[in-house]
């Protein structure tokens, strides 16, 4: 469970943050923003002596006005170069939090062990919001509390100048600013509730955006005509998300209503009361002014807390999605090194679904792979082949059983460790907008710049030929170039058999690997094609423990064993001689896809 953080727990960790990450920027800020919030007063005091000054109409007064005058302009000035300076300091801060913040979500999402949270519709819509955090959340708040800083210095003043011509005007407007206060933290209370409430279907509002853009739905979007329906869909998701945005902001729109007008009444009154006292002769014209600017002051630094605690709002909850993922228990990690496969891997009894009301995908499954031995995975479709790959490189555990590698449950193993004995071309391989050496070569990043063994990897997936002739360092993307701006080269695509022949490469550059799985590597290629790399996979993998999925059974004729999966256990096991005599499943799908090469049309 996603633990739960409060917003002053939210607020201080951003202030802590940015101290932490620019320190010597952050003192200035600081300093910074208690001199400014001291300016309104001083620029008030010397207005008020400005004035008075002025009121006395005799020429001895022309210095000392002059001199206010100039000090009134200085510290205005002043305020202006700090305000600069401090704007600058905001983007440094920024930039160099938004680096923090990123690489500490991105470390956190890849110390998960591993892949349900990725399949977990709450956790992906929490960690859009976190990501979000990285260019705003921290940096608003912290603003926010300098802006409260700056208020603090600045009502504090301003008030003991009004409290010493109108105690009962500064109270008043006191308390008009508090419960100004009051009620945006309550507006942005619900705001946090409608963003959390309104991230799924953002997240939804966003997918059917992308539809629109997607190069790889392009061509069945306007073959089926979809565009329509998505377009539609892409509406009602907007409309939504909007609608839930404008009830909260009608909410907030009301009560700012009644709370301008209550101030505006408030500063009437003050205002015909000090007039009054003026004409009475209690107060001077400089005092006039000096109150004038103390309550504009005040009014003006209340209003400014309450936008930027409005503003701060959404960045609160994106900030707080950010520290609850950070905050998340580290996934269990074995602390054994894995060990060479000598003798091999045993799975006994292995019960495993994706959810805890889901069915069984494994149920009780036994299967002994020998060392340097290969195995075929055979079944019908969602009879768990690819399940058990996933299982297998420890992207899931088992509810029940245990996978023994070497004898050794691989939960105790470290899983960098285990991973790194590991190769593996998947069914769902991925495909990097990245140069096509880097494609290869990420199999194994310690020998990502040696580009005669990423040759050789893909000469071995018979993929060299093509990629030579586009250039190694060419970008294997329509949507992305290698150079810049203007001048930006466009990148080169690939077919889908050419992209499984890279994924193929990629995991045969890892060739010191003890465990090598190959879920449905050849499904892309034609039939002659896929003979020779099952050939070339042999020869490349004798001696070294090897895990081969197909539908083609004829593909997998040469493994030294076949375990046929239904029901979530072995069905039959045994080399393709032996389940073709024993006439069973096994059997029974062979001559099936047999029989549809010997048909005649």
């Amino acid at each position: 469970m996603t633990p739960r953080i409060g917003i002053v727990r939210t607020v201080t960790a951003a202030i802590a943050l940015q101290a932490k990450t620019a320190p010597i920027s952050f003192a200035i800020v600081i300093a910074l923003t208690i001199a400014t919030g001291s300016i309104s007063a001083i620029v008030g005091w010397s207005s008020q002596q400005l004035f008075d000054e002025l009121a006395r109409g005799v020429a001895a007064a022309g210095e000392r006005a002059t001199k206010f005058a100039i000090i009134t302009a200085l510290v205005g000035g002043g305020a202006m170069a700090v305000l600069q300076l401090a704007a600058y300091l905001d983007l440094d801060t920024r930039a160099r939090i938004t680096i923090a913040v990123e690489r500490t979500l991105m470390a956190k999402v890849m110390s998960f062990r591993g892949l349900r949270r990725f399949e977990d519709p709450a956790f992906l819509s929490r960690l859009r919001l976190a990501e979000e955090a990285a260019h705003e959340g921290p940096q608003e708040l912290t603003s926010l509390a300098m802006a409260l800083l700056r208020a603090a210095v600045t009502v504090v003043s301003l008030t003991a100048v009004v409290w010493a011509i109108a105690p009962e005007v500064a109270a008043l407007l006191g308390v008009v600013g508090l419960v100004g206060l009051v009620t945006q933290l309550l507006r942005n209370r619900w705001f946090a509730a409608m963003s959390r409430a309104n991230v799924s279907t953002q997240r939804w509002r966003e997918f059917y955006r992308a539809l629109h853009v997607d190069a790889r739905a392009a061509q069945e979007v306007r073959l089926f005509g979809l565009g329509k329906l998505f377009l539609g869909r892409l509406g009602r998701m907007s409309a939504k998300a909007c609608g839930i945005e404008l009830e909260v902001s009608r909410r907030g729109m009301a009560i700012q209503a009644v709370l301008s007008v209550a101030t505006a009444a408030v500063t009437a009154v003050a205002t015909v009361v000090i007039v009054a006292r003026v004409v009475g002769g209690t107060l001077s014209v400089g005092d006039v002014s000096l109150f004038l600017a103390a309550v504009a002051g005040i009014g003006t630094a209340f209003a400014g807390v309450v936008q930027r605690i409005h503003m701060a709002g959404r960045n609160a909850v994106t900030f707080r999605s950010y520290l609850e993922i950070v905050a998340l228990p580290v996934d269990p990690r074995g602390r054994l090194h894995a060990p060479p496969l000598v003798r091999g891997i045993a799975i006994e009894d292995a019960w495993f679904r994706y959810t805890p009301d889901g069915p069984w995908v494994l149920a009780g499954l036994d299967l002994w792979i020998p060392a340097g031995t290969s195995t075929g995975i055979v079944g019908l479709n969602g009879a768990g082949k690819t399940t058990l790959v996933k299982l297998l490189c420890g992207f899931y555990e088992l509810d029940r059983g245990r996978i023994a590698w070497d004898g050794i449950d691989i939960r105790d193993l470290d899983p960098d460790s285990l991973h790194a004995r590991m190769s593996a071309t998947f069914q769902d391989f991925m495909t990097y907008d990245v140069s096509a050496a880097e494609n290869i070569g990420f199999g194994d990043i310690t020998r990502l710049d040696d580009r005669d063994a990423i040759r050789s990897a893909a000469a071995l997936a018979e993929i060299d030929a093509p990629l030579a002739a586009i250039g190694y360092d060419t970008i294997l993307s329509r949507t992305l170039g290698d150079g810049d701006d203007d001048d930006e080269a466009v990148g080169q695509s690939l077919s889908i058999g050419q992209w499984q022949r890279v994924a193929l490469a990629r995991s045969l550059f890892r060739g010191d690997a003890d465990l090598f799985v190959l879920d449905e590597p050849s499904s892309g290629l034609d039939a002659e094609a896929e003979h020779r790399i099952h050939r070339m996979l042999d020869a490349r993998g004798r001696g070294r423990t090897r895990v081969l999925i197909s539908h083609r059974l004829g593909s997998l004729r040469g493994a030294d064993r076949i375990a046929v999966i239904a029901a979530g256990r072995i069905a039959e096991l045994g080399t393709h001689d032996d389940l073709v005599a024993r006439d069973g499943a096994y059997a029974r799908l062979f001559s099936l896809q047999a029989s549809g090469y010997r048909e005649v049309a």
